[in-house]
């Protein structure tokens, strides 16, 4: 479901990914881990088609961002640091906007399901410029969920986000999971990443450090690679 083949981004003279190659079948859920400025977040947005790699190959879903942009976004479901939510707009209404351009069937009935599940129903008409951090990221869950991707990108979704609030986000992405569909998301927290993913790829100065299933790895070995 997604295929990096030798990565290469760079700003100016700076290498943020080098020669970064990866495959991610479908229903794996795999956790990309790494200290700040390792590359993470640059990654997670050329997989998401926000950015072009400077040199290399992305497959979403079998297809190419260059040529099918649009198509690989229709099944995908991102949540990064930017929260893609209109501030002006309530979260009902971010949702809809969201919701008409992926031709969501029963929109209202699916919009009320995941306002409910977030824990937002009784803000879903106050707008999101009223919204704590944590408010927001839990809207964003439910837009990156909306129209049911089969691939979820999520960059630190829980980040800003009190225990009640993790927990609604680790719920959820439970579900995501056992309907199968494909996560990468990227975490700090090393405990959730080996008791919950499948994989874990560590990223340390934009080179992939390794690769591996979880039960090859303990936690003093994710820690040194990351202190290396």
């Amino acid at each position: 479901m997604i295929v990096a083949e030798n990565i290469v981004k760079s700003f100016g003279s700076k290498t943020a990914l080098d020669h970064v190659s990866f495959h991610i079948k479908q229903g794996e859920y795999v956790a990309l881990l790494g200290a700040n400025g390792a590359g993470k977040t640059t990654l997670t947005r050329i997989l998401a088609t926000l950015t072009r790699p400077s040199s290399g190959h992305v497959k979403i879903a079998a297809m190419a961002p260059k040529n099918e942009a649009q198509k690989i976004r229709s099944r995908i479901g991102v949540m990064s640091h930017h929260s893609f939510l209109y501030d002006d707009l309530t979260a009902e209404e971010n949702l809809k906007f969201y919701g008409r351009m992926y031709g969501v069937d029963e929109l209202d009935a699916r919009i009320d399901k995941l306002l409910q599940k977030v824990g937002l129903i009784t803000r879903r008409h106050d707008r999101v410029q009223t919204f704590s951090r944590g408010m927001q990221q839990r809207l964003s869950l439910a837009r990156a969920l909306l129209h049911k991707p089969p691939i979820l990108l999520l960059d630190e979704p829980f980040a800003g986000l009190d225990v009640n609030a993790t927990e609604i986000v680790k719920e959820l992405l439970d579900e995501s999971i056992a309907q199968d569909n494909t996560v990468l998301l990227t975490v700090h927290d090393i405990d959730y990443a080996v008791q919950n993913a499948q994989r874990i790829l560590l990223l340390k100065q934009g080179r992939l450090l390794f690769d591996k299933c979880v039960e090859e790895l303990s936690h003093d070995q994710i820690r040194e690679a990351l202190a290396e």
